[in-house]
């Protein structure tokens, strides 16, 4: 049996991923998710979680949301962290600009998950084609469904809605990319 470690910013990553995994991983691996109080907390932390797991065939997956940081900037730190913590081969993604980018990649999700309808029409307007392009994805999806959209149980019913293929965000799409390779090359 093989373990993948999911450590994450924020509750709410980890519900969209229960969502989403049983979808890509073969049966044979675990994922495990460890939630952190906020990028800051993840980043203070991670080294010291990181050389303290001992479970045997286990790899880690690091997700923190962009925000308004450079993307390559904290892609960079993280794999440094993750090269400090002698676990190297860490798969590192960065959700570009937050987590409620990939929601609004895929506004039939969020209409099956929140029960609503008339959002999937909208997904071929400018604003949604690219969703990582927006300055704030969770003002923007408040505003959108009404404010019926809250962080937990939003992706909680979002994720498993999510489409595999075809999200407008591309921060999505690689990081189920980067998954499914992660999975495959090992």
């Amino acid at each position: 049996m093989k373990t993948i470690v999911f450590c994450l910013e924020e509750p709410s990553a980890r519900e969209m991923l229960k969502g989403v995994l049983p979808r890509i991983l073969p049966s044979d691996i675990v994922p495990r998710y460890m939630v952190f109080q906020g990028k800051q907390d993840l980043e203070k932390k991670l080294v010291m979680r990181l050389r303290g797991w001992l479970t045997p065939n286990t790899k880690f997956v690091i997700m923190r949301d962009q925000d308004a940081a450079d993307c390559r900037d904290v892609k960079g730190k993280l794999v440094e962290l993750c090269r400090t913590a002698g676990k190297a081969d860490t798969l590192v993604r960065v959700a570009c600009r937050e987590l409620e980018s990939f929601y609004l990649g895929d506004l039939a999700a969020i209409e099956r998950g929140l029960d609503l309808t008339g959002l999937a029409q909208k997904q071929a307007s400018k604003k949604f084609r690219n969703p990582d392009q927006l300055a704030n994805p969770v003002q923007e999806i408040g505003r959108l469904t009404k404010n019926r959209y809250q962080k937990v149980a939003g992706s909680r019913a979002i994720g498993s809605n999510l489409k595999l293929t075809g999200n407008k965000s591309l921060s999505f799409c690689t990081l189920i990319a980067g998954i499914k390779r992660f999975i495959e090359s090992n």
